[in-house]
């Protein structure tokens, strides 16, 4: 991918963000959203490393990664909004965004669980013959969570092409990550016999150089890798917090922690004109989007248990 390809899918998402939580202050996002803001680096980069066959699942913090494996923002937005025209027909919200035509194998609401789904899906196209690789996104408050330690266990046993994307923002909802982990994040991944390193996770070309060696060692058939990428989560754990005006972390801090920007980071990598007409395309794809997602239907309460059960042929 290039230098302008990366910047335009950092901008999209942190655009596509704030607009989002414009929304669920104005009511037509209903229940909130988890912000991907300040992380975009890393969605941006571990998806431009992966083929258009490979897979990923996500987090409850998920917008960011299906944006950069390609959906469409209108439908994207649209689902956030509970409309017909959204990837699932507006009933898997913030939380559940999946579009298996693009490897999307979902977001997950559950903390760590989708790290047994990219492990299992992996596996299978392997044993189809296949060179698929699955990456698998989760905060490090997953770290603390068996069924991901479970998958770190058959991924490594098994050699599964699986990449673990630790997106490390120093937080579990408002626990700081040194109060609730034990020892180092990579030394848990290591211990299953994987290797594992740390990077910066918030300048999305050395995202890329690191994705791009473990995907390829992952594809080659010697298993899984582990990327703890340090970042910084700019907003609220939730929009929750926009009116609960949670105290958790300092001004200081989140001005330190905000230094660091990903968007200006690979910004500061264009010319100024590159950037602006990068900046021009995000704003026109997002009106767009918007004008889409507010023109679309609610879905009729009268399907409200149609797709919940499967159809036998």
């Amino acid at each position: 991918m290039s230098t302008v390809d990366l910047y335009r899918t950092v901008r999209l998402i942190r655009r596509f963000e704030e607009r989002a939580i414009e929304f669920v202050r104005s009511g037509e996002i209903v229940g909130g959203i988890h912000p991907y803001v300040g992380q975009e680096a890393i969605a941006a980069a571990v998806c431009a490393a992966l083929t258009p066959a490979d897979v990923i699942t996500s987090t409850h913090r998920g917008h960011g990664h299906v944006l950069a494996r390609g959906v469409d923002p209108g439908r994207l937005l649209a689902e956030l909004m509970g409309r017909e025209t959204g990837l699932n027909k507006g009933r898997g919200g913030s939380m559940h965004a999946a579009d298996f035509s693009l490897g999307i194998l979902g977001a997950n609401a559950i903390v760590g669980a989708a790290g047994s789904i990219a492990t299992g899906a992996a596996w299978a196209h392997r044993r189809q013959g296949r060179d698929t690789v699955a990456v698998t996104f989760f905060g490090d408050g997953a770290m603390n969570e068996g069924m991901l330690l479970e998958a770190f266990n058959l991924a490594a046993l098994w050699r599964i092409p699986v990449i673990f994307v630790c997106e490390n923002n120093g937080y579990a909802t408002t626990m700081p990550v040194e109060s609730a982990v034990a020892g180092s994040i990579t030394g848990r991944a290591r211990a299953f016999g994987m290797p594992a390193f740390t990077i910066d996770g918030q300048d999305p070309e050395t995202v890329l150089k690191a994705t791009t060696a473990a995907v390829a060692r992952a594809r080659s058939g010697k298993g899984p890798m582990f990327l703890e990428c340090l970042t910084y989560r700019f907003d609220a754990h939730h929009t929750f917090e926009h009116r609960a005006r949670l105290d958790y972390r300092s001004a200081d801090q989140l001005a330190s922690g905000r230094s660091r920007d990903p968007v200006e980071i690979q910004g500061a990598r264009l010319s100024e004109r590159e950037r602006a007409e990068v900046d021009d395309e995000i704003e026109a794809v997002l009106d767009a989007a918007t004008e889409f997602a507010l023109g679309s239907p609610h879905p009729d309460p009268a399907d409200a248990l149609k797709y919940l059960y499967a159809v036998r042929p």
